[in-house]
C-alpha cells in the first residue's frame, strides 16, 4: 500500500490549492506565464480545537472549513483574470463603502450561504419533492420510497456535473483537478515530484471530493430511511437537520477508504472513482508543474517566500 499522507487539494481557475502539513498553498499560472503561489500558515479547525476533531463532528466541521477555504481560493484565483479596465458598478461602490475593509469577508460569507442554500435545494429538497409524487404508490414501503428519492438525487448530481463540465472554463478546471490528483498520488508513492513522474499516475483518487459527494447521496438513503415522517414538510426538515450527521459519517468512510486496500473499500470507492472520469481530465505538463509547486509549498518542501509581491509569492 502507498504511504498515505495528509494532503488534500482543490482545483481553481488556472491553478491548484493544496492543504498540507505546513499550511494552505494556492498556485496560479498567471497570464504572463509565471506561477504565483499564495501561502497561509493555518491549521484546520479540527486540529485547533480537540472537540472539533472528534469522529463524526470533524466531518461536518471539515466540510464547512473546506468550503470557506475553497471560496477564498476561487476568488483569489479569479482576481488574476479580472478586467482591470472595467469600471466598478454602482452596487460595487455602495458595497465597498458600506462594509469598507470587511467587504471581502462579507462577500465571502454571502457566497458561502448562497452555495449551501443552492446545494441543499438542488440535491436534497428537490429530490424529496419529486419523490413525494410516488408517496401514494409506496406509502407502506418507506425504504423503497427513500431509495427512489436517492436515485433521483444521484441522477440530478450526475446531470449537474456533466452539464457544467461542458463549459470551456470548467474543462480547464477539470484538467487542474486531474493534475491535483496525479501530484498527490506521486507524493504518496514517494516518487520524485516532477511533471513527468506525476503524469504516469492515475487521476482518479479515492479521497476526492467527488467521492465524498457521491457517498453523501448513498449514506443519506440509509439515514433517511430510519426517520419517521407524516408529511412532506417533515421529510424536508429531516433532510436539512441530518446533513451534519450525514457529512460526518461520510467523512469517516472516506478516511477509511483512503487507508484501506480491502475489497469492501474498493467496492464503495468504485462509483465515485467512475464519476471522477467526468470531474477530472488529463492535464498537460505545465498544469502538473503548477500542482507540484502548490504541494511542495504546502508540505514545506520548498520555501514559500522567494520574491515577495502583494498577497502572494512567485516561485
Amino acid at each position: 500500500m502507498s504511504n498515505v499522507k495528509s494532503v488534500g487539494g482543490q482545483a481553481v481557475i488556472e491553478g491548484v490549492m493544496m492543504r498540507g502539513s505546513k499550511g494552505v498553498a494556492t498556485a496560479i499560472r498567471v497570464p504572463d506565464g509565471s506561477i504565483v503561489v499564495d501561502f497561509k500558515d493555518t491549521l484546520p479547525l479540527t486540529k485547533r480545537y480537540k472537540v472539533l476533531g472528534l469522529p463524526i463532528i470533524r466531518g461536518f466541521v471539515s466540510l464547512v472549513d473546506s468550503m470557506i477555504i475553497g471560496i477564498k481560493t476561487l476568488n483569489y484565483s479569479a482576481s488574476f483574470f479580472e478586467d482591470e479596465e472595467e469600471e466598478p458598478t454602482g452596487f460595487d461602490k455602495w458595497f465597498s463603502n458600506a462594509f469598507k475593509d470587511k467587504s471581502t469577508d462579507v462577500l465571502m460569507g454571502i457566497s458561502l450561504l448562497i452555495s449551501v442554500v443552492f446545494s441543499v435545494l438542488l440535491f436534497f429538497i428537490l429530490p424529496t419533492i419529486v419523490a413525494n409524487f410516488f408517496n401514494k404508490s409506496f406509502s407502506t414501503n418507506k425504504v423503497l420510497l427513500n431509495i427512489i428519492e436517492g436515485v433521483i438525487r444521484v441522477c440530478i448530481f450526475i446531470a449537474y456535473i456533466y452539464l457544467i463540465g461542458k463549459m470551456k472554463d470548467i474543462q480547464r478546471v477539470f484538467q487542474y483537478h486531474g493534475a491535483e490528483h496525479k501530484t498527490i498520488f506521486c507524493y504518496e508513492n514517494n516518487v520524485e515530484l516532477t511533471p513527468e513522474n506525476a503524469a504516469k499516475f492515475g487521476r482518479l483518487h479515492p479521497r476526492c471530493g467527488t467521492n465524498f459527494m457521491f457517498l453523501v447521496m448513498i449514506v443519506s438513503i440509509i439515514l433517511f430511511s430510519l426517520t419517521p415522517w407524516t408529511s412532506l414538510i417533515q421529510r424536508i426538515l429531516y433532510r436539512v437537520i441530518l446533513l451534519p450527521v450525514i457529512s460526518g459519517i461520510t467523512y469517516e468512510l472516506i478516511k477509511w477508504m483512503g487507508r484501506s486496500d480491502s475489497s469492501l473499500s474498493k467496492i464503495l470507492s468504485y462509483p465515485g472513482l467512475m464519476l471522477q472520469k467526468i470531474t477530472t481530465s488529463e492535464p498537460d505538463l505545465s498544469q502538473l508543474e503548477v500542482a507540484i509547486k502548490s504541494l511542495k509549498v504546502a508540505e514545506g518542501i520548498i520555501d514559500p517566500v522567494v520574491i515577495e509581491v502583494p498577497k502572494a509569492v512567485i516561485i
